[in-house]
């Protein structure tokens, strides 16, 4: 069982379930704190001794079939991330990149082939089959490091060119997807003002009119044909 400070914290996601769905939530949180390598559900389960539980699928329905949204989750996680920075008077300094999760199933709708940042170098691009997800992580100081941290609040997924056509869908790039995410980051910071830093993707003309325009400061690799 988790200890009551981190029951508290977790108590703050409640309300975005149901109260069966909540009770296999924080089993599965407590799991994946444990566990050991792949966090899957069926690694969670034997970690907590629940390899032969008579219903282990409801546990994988929190995830497949259960109604509860992403997005509130990641507001909610934000504003306690925001609490601790504030506490110590650091400011909000929110960093975005993204990474691509391998994946080459045929029913995988949004997989597309994405540059491999770990295998490419500055003489070989190497491409990989996968999923581009965005990430958002705001900097926040720990009193075990002497460096602060970057926590993931905000994962989203951008489908490949070719997945978004055969879909019917108005394709969106990097920029796009950041654009967005940095609105939903200012509606939940309100009148607060904080930092985006990315690298060369986000070098963008309409993204830096968009923080601008959402009180935010972008900081970001300057191209080489800039017109300053």
């Amino acid at each position: 069982m988790l200890p009551d400070v981190a029951l508290m914290v977790l108590g703050s996601f409640a309300p975005l379930f149901t109260r069966p769905v909540w009770e296999h939530v924080q089993v599965l949180v407590t799991g994946a704190i444990l566990c050991r390598g792949p966090r899957t559900v069926a690694s969670v389960l034997r970690t907590l001794g629940l390899a032969g539980e008579p219903g282990f699928c409801k546990y994988h329905r929190v995830l497949s079939r259960a109604r509860w949204s992403g997005l509130q989750g990641a507001k909610i996680l934000l504003g306690l991330l925001v609490a601790v920075a504030a506490s110590q008077g650091f400011p909000l300094v929110i960093l975005v990149d993204e990474t691509v999760e391998r994946r080459k199933g045929r029913k995988i709708k949004a997989k597309g082939r994405h540059r491999d940042a770990v295998r490419s170098t500055q003489g070989e691009v190497v491409k990989c089959w996968g999923l581009k997800w965005i990430c958002m992580a705001l900097l926040v100081p720990l009193p075990w490091s002497p460096r602060p941290w970057a926590l993931p609040f905000l994962t989203l997924l951008a489908p490949s060119k070719q997945a978004d056509e055969k879909a019917g869908r108005r394709h969106k790039t990097t920029a796009d997807w950041t654009i967005q995410a940095v609105g939903q980051v200012s509606r939940r910071l309100e009148a607060a003002a904080f930092t985006v830093v990315g690298d060369g993707a986000r070098a963008s003309v309409a993204l830096a009119h968009a923080c601008q325009a959402r009180r935010a400061t972008l900081v970001s690799r300057l191209r080489l044909d800039a017109r300053l």
